[in-house]
């Protein structure tokens, strides 16, 4: 089996910082890709350049067996893809939004109003069907965009923390989501803080840290270099270790029983 997806010796430099040092890694078919590092490490930078959204310096990408090289965006019918901030039209309703993404797509009117109406009933809000994006809360609003992001059925999703604002509800959901996707070879490529939801839903975990993957594997194999949790084995790789002198930091600071030094 080919993979679907392989970075090879990415780089990606923004005036003076090189934020993607040589990033490699594969990805086949039905696997959950858990992408996970500290903030700026280069997750979203990736996943732009995936998207066409930003230009690569130098490396290798191949995406559904073809090279993203030739100029050729017809393999973007094949993606969905949640932004970790995304700006929705807020003068749109959920029904104009989610019918102006399906035609993009290709999609027929009448496909996407069923589609669009059957997940939003799925996820609890299809009395807002007809409601005003700028009405909605940050809840409403992952949920249209994750919606959004699968109108076209597509065959590789890239989620930028998907279930930021969600309720625990919903989480639970998506959760599920997530396995029936696999269950039918879709392939899920995903960024989250939220380790405890990496650790059990991910076939592979990807740590990116300082423009460079520190680990890839799935965790029972990762663990072994830390004992404990994978947000114990990311803070070892990622050499952070200060959570707990910089909390007391905070709360002393609040109490005033620490003297400010410039």
């Amino acid at each position: 089996m080919e993979p679907i997806l392989e970075l090879i010796d990415l780089k990606k430099r923004f005036d003076e910082k090189e934020v993607l040092k040589g990033v490699t890694f594969s990805v086949m078919p039905g696997e959950i890709i858990g992408y996970i590092g500290p903030n700026g490490a280069g997750k979203s930078t990736t996943v732009k350049i995936l998207l066409g959204m930003l230009d690569k310096d130098e490396g290798e990408i191949r995406l559904f067996n073809e090279p993203l090289t030739n100029g050729d965006i017809s393999y973007k019918s094949r993606i969905g893809y949640v932004p970790e901030n995304a700006e929705l039209y807020e003068t749109l309703t959920a029904k104009e939004y989610l019918l102006f993404v399906g035609e993009l797509y290709g999609l027929k009117e009448e496909d996407i109003i069923r589609k669009s109406i059957e997940m939003m009933d799925a996820l609890g809000i299809k009395d807002a069907f007809n409601g005003r994006l700028s009405s909605f809360s940050k809840g409403m609003r992952q949920k249209v965009l994750i919606i959004s992001s699968l109108l076209h059925n597509p065959d590789i999703l890239f989620w930028d923390e998907p279930l930021s604002g969600l309720d625990a509800n919903s989480v639970q959901i998506i959760k599920e989501v997530l396995l029936h996707l696999k269950k039918a070879g879709k392939t899920i490529f995903y960024s989250s803080h939220v380790m405890d939801t990496v650790e059990k839903l991910s076939d592979r975990i990807i740590i990116l840290h300082d423009g460079l993957v520190v680990a890839d594997g799935p965790f029972d194999e990762l663990k072994e270099e830390a004992e404990g949790t994978l947000e114990q084995l990311f803070n070892t790789l990622t050499g952070f270790d200060q959570h707990a002198a910089l909390a007391e930091q905070l709360v002393r600071s609040m109490e005033g029983d620490m003297p400010y030094d410039e």
